[in-house]
């Protein structure tokens, strides 16, 4: 057990290293609070972001209900393990525009949680970056020359409490208690040349900070139920009310000298007074989320299903940042996955049995981002692989899941993304609290 802790605690530290350098690599990050970074644990995404399966083996941190799920018949139908989990990813993006193309990479801590069983109540908690900031964006002008060049970083994290309740024997509720809060910084310089086109020796940047937080829940159901004696029904809801997110703005000016290697030195900075335009604090809606799925499988066999989400992403505003050509609208996405295992009951010694209690994952997803620039809404297609690989004895896998795809497009003078993300995660399991016997 303490050998399982220490590793998850130095995983952290590794991956925590990396997520503040960089959580994304894309340009789209730009708008908004960010790119959505947190799409589900590796298992979700290995089968196209898929969030409706669950069981008492593995965290499901979309649906609050799979914290409250059956005991085990391996411990004599009293009691579940605890469920911990961490996982991470590596992205690399290929980037693409009418005028060229660029690549970029990113790797990132996604997330970190617990799930404890509390007889028909289960309690987890956990830490995950929600979204990300991460871009370095340069136009030019007729001539060549750079005209404009703009940085980010931060995004928003996510601290979460949830409680689940089983009802009765496959059907469980559950509700999540978020605190999100996080920064984002940026900054944008338009460069000025002389009548020669040479650029003046100094130049002047913007500098902008939003310090986030606010609270919102996401509420939750699971239901499954045997249609025979092979055949299982599972379906699951969740929805999430629209809430606000509380921004402390900063915004400053300087005046910079930018080296040939394009180094940014700054001369000095004086401050700008929002309060005088009643923009020191503003609020930012973060929109109501549903979402419905139905699968059908056969227990600890074979499981497919579909899944649908919907989101309010028109009511977004930030009324700091005016983007021109910028626009919000409903948002939406379609999952599609499932799993197979050869023989989950298989444990003989030979290599070709170990194999078949591997997991073997799939999906694809279509998402409609809900971002609109310059009349070209934004979306996202992938298709995603995984396995989850059994850890020693319990029911401890280590997961790791693969996915390539596209996001956004080349018209209106906007850069498609083409990207590749490859993530692990460890899915680990304990028996923390088992009943006295006495004879």
């Amino acid at each position: 057990m303490i050998k399982k802790l220490v590793l998850v605690f130095i995983a952290i530290l590794t991956l925590q290293s990396y997520a503040q350098q960089r959580g994304t690599a894309s340009p789209y990050s730009f708008y908004g609070i960010g790119s959505l970074k947190f799409k589900g644990t590796v298992e979700n995404r290995s089968m196209g972001g898929l969030s409706i399966y669950t069981d008492s083996i593995h965290l499901n941190l979309r649906n609050p209900a799979s914290n409250a799920t059956d005991n085990l018949g391996i411990y004599g139908g009293e009691n579940r393990p605890v469920k911990y989990s961490i996982g991470g990813g590596h992205s690399s993006v290929g980037l693409k525009s009418s005028n060229g193309s660029d690549n970029s990479s990113s790797t990132s801590f996604d997330y970190i949680a617990l799930s404890l069983p509390m007889g028909k109540f289960g309690l987890g908690f956990g830490l995950l970056p929600y979204t990300s900031v991460g871009y370095r964006l340069e136009s030019v002008n007729e001539n060549g020359d750079i005209s404009n060049r703009f940085n980010g970083q931060g995004g928003l994290n996510k601290v979460y409490f949830g409680l689940g309740y089983l009802i009765k024997k496959g059907l469980s509720v559950g509700i999540d208690a978020n605190y999100n809060f996080g920064s984002i910084q940026n900054s944008a310089i338009e460069f000025l040349y002389d009548t020669d086109g040479v650029p003046l020796l100094i130049q002047s940047r913007e500098n902008n900070r939003s310090d986030l937080s606010g609270l919102n829940i996401n509420l939750g159901l699971s239901y499954k139920t045997m249609l025979n004696k092979k055949l299982e029904l599972v379906t699951g809801i969740t929805f999430t009310p629209e809430s606000n997110l509380t921004s402390n703005n900063e915004r400053s000016f300087s005046t910079i000298t930018v080296s040939s290697e394009g180094l940014e030195s700054v001369n000095s900075t004086i401050d700008y007074d929002l309060d005088a335009i009643g923009l020191k604090e503003t609020d930012l809606v973060l929109p109501s989320k549903f979402s419905i799925g139905v699968g059908i499988g056969e227990v600890r066999k074979w499981f497919v299903g579909a899944e649908f989400a919907s989101q309010s992403t028109n009511k977004f505003y930030n009324a700091l940042y005016s983007n021109n050509g910028t626009t919000y609208e409903n948002g939406y996405s379609y999952s599609l996955g499932g799993f197979y295992i050869p023989d989950y009951d298989s444990y003989e010694t030979s290599l070709s049995s170990y194999f078949k209690r591997w997991v073997y994952r799939g999906g694809l997803h279509y998402e409609k981002t809900g971002l609109n620039i310059n009349n070209e809404s934004i979306n996202e297609f992938g298709i995603s692989f995984g396995v989850g690989i059994p850890l020693g004895s319990m029911f401890s896998n280590a997961n790791l899941g693969f996915e390539i795809g596209k996001r956004g497009t080349t018209n209106s003078n906007l850069i498609q993304e083409n990207f590749i993300n490859f993530q692990i995660s460890l899915s680990l399991n304990d028996r923390w609290f088992e009943k006295s016997k006495y004879n």
